[in-house]
C-alpha cells in the first residue's frame, strides 16, 4: 500500500479481508490515542517515563495481526499497541506505567513478555523460549522485537546465531526506526541494510515498508509458517520515529525537522484511512465515532490506575521463589510500622 492508499491486488494477502483491514486501521488509531494520552499523562508527572510509538504503528499491528493465538511476544520497551491487542486491559497498560509491577500481570494465558528496557538483552530470552518450543514440540512461533541500534549489541547477533543453529521458531522483527536516540542508521551500522545481518547467522532475512501494514502482515505471516517448521526468520520493517526517544529526549538538538516532515507523508494511519475512503468503507463520522469511543475507553483506564492501591507486600513476595530471613525480618518491621498507611 503506497502513501496514497493504493494497493497491487496481485501481492494483497487472500486472507486480508475489508473487514480486518478496517480493524487494522482502528486498532492503529487506538495505539495513536494510547500514545497520545500517555505522553500528556507523562508531561504532567502522572506516569513514569515513556517511549512513544509515533509513527510505528503499522510495524507493530500488522505483526501482531499476523500471529496465531497460540503464538508468543518478547518486546522491547516500545511495543505498547502489541499489549492492548493481546488482550492486556486499559488501566493496566497504565497501572505499569504509573511504575507498578502489578500492571505486567495479564490475564490467565496471557502469551506476552514483559516489558524490557536494556537494549538487545530481550533476544536471547526470546531464543531460549523458542528452543523451549521446539522441545516441547509445540506449534507455537515466537515473535521478539528489536530496533535498529539493538541490532549492533551482541546480545541480537548471538541470539540469532543460536537461531540459525538449533533452527528454532523465531521471527525477528527489526523496527528500523532510523535513529537509536541520536544516533542515525547511517552510524549504526555499514551494512547495507539491517535483514542481511541475517544471513551471517544461516537465517533468511527480508526487509518490508513498516509504514505499510498490509506489507508487515504479509511478511510476518510467511514467516511465521516457515519458523513454524524450524526456519527461523528476521524481518525488518523500515519505518521511522516521529516523536522522542523516550520522554527524557529532544530530537530537535540531533536532527532536522525537515527530516520529520518528510517521513509524516509516509504516515501509515493516513495511507490506510485513504484506502478504506476510496471503498467507502470510512468516512469523517465513522472517524469521529471512532474518537470518541476511544476517548472514553482511555479515559477510564486512566481513572482506574490512578485509583489503585498496590499491595506493598508485592515487593517482598515477589522477589525470591522463597523469602530469606533477612528480608522477612524487613517485612515484618514494615508490617509493625504499617508506614505505606501514611
Amino acid at each position: 500500500m503506497d502513501e496514497e492508499g493504493n494497493v497491487d491486488a496481485a501481492l494483497m494477502p487472500k486472507d486480508l479481508t475489508d473487514e480486518l483491514i478496517v480493524k487494522m486501521y482502528r486498532d492503529m488509531s487506538l495505539a495513536r490515542a494510547f500514545d497520545a494520552k500517555a505522553l500528556s499523562l507523562q508531561r504532567q508527572g502522572r506516569i513514569v517515563t515513556y517511549a512513544p510509538t509515533l509513527g510505528q504503528e503499522a510495524t507493530q499491528i500488522g505483526s501482531c495481526m499476523a500471529m496465531r493465538e497460540n503464538d508468543l511476544f518478547v518486546p522491547n520497551f516500545r511495543q505498547h499497541s502489541l499489549y492492548l491487542l493481546k488482550g492486556l486491559p486499559m488501566e493496566k497498560m497504565f497501572i505499569s506505567l504509573r511504575g507498578y509491577e502489578d500492571g505486567s500481570k495479564g490475564p490467565k494465558d496471557f502469551k506476552v513478555f514483559p516489558v524490557v528496557v536494556p537494549v538487545g538483552s530481550q533476544v536471547p530470552h526470546a531464543v531460549g523460549l523458542a528452543y523451549a518450543q521446539k522441545y516441547k514440540k509445540s506449534n507455537a512461533v515466537v515473535v521478539s522485537y528489536v530496533g535498529d541500534g539493538g541490532t549492533s549489541e551482541g546480545d541480537f547477533n548471538e541470539g540469532i546465531n543460536f537461531a540459525g543453529v538449533w533452527k528454532v521458531p523465531l521471527v525477528m522483527v527489526i523496527e528500523n526506526n532510523q535513529w537509536a536516540i541520536s544516533i542515525p542508521r547511517k552510524n549504526q551500522t555499514a551494512a547495507v541494510t539491517l535483514a542481511q545481518k541475517a544471513f551471517a547467522a544461516g537465517l533468511k532475512g527480508l526487509q518490508v515498508d513498516g509504514n505499510d501494514v498490509i506489507a508487515v502482515y504479509k511478511a510476518v505471516s510467511d514467516a511465521a509458517k516457515l519458523a513454524a517448521t524450524g526456519d527461523p526468520q528476521v524481518i525488518e520493517c523500515v519505518t521511522y520515529r516521529l516523536g522522542l526517544h523516550t520522554t527524557s529526549d529532544d530530537p530537535l538538538k540531533y536532527r532536522s525537522a525537515e527530516e520529520t516532515e518528510e517521513w509524516k507523508k509516509k504516515d501509515p494511519l493516513v495511507r490506510v484511512r485513504k484506502y478504506l475512503a476510496k471503498k467507502g468503507l470510512w468516512d469523517d463520522s465513522m472517524e469521529q465515532k471512532m474518537a470518541d469511543e476511544y476517548r472514553a475507553l482511555i479515559d477510564d483506564g486512566v481513572a482506574k490506575a490512578e485509583a489503585f492501591k498496590p499491595d506493598p507486600n508485592s515487593m517482598f513476595e515477589n522477589i525470591y521463589s522463597y523469602i530469606p530471613e533477612t528480608l522477612k525480618d524487613e517485612e515484618d518491621d514494615a508490617i509493625a510500622s504499617n508506614y505505606w498507611q501514611v
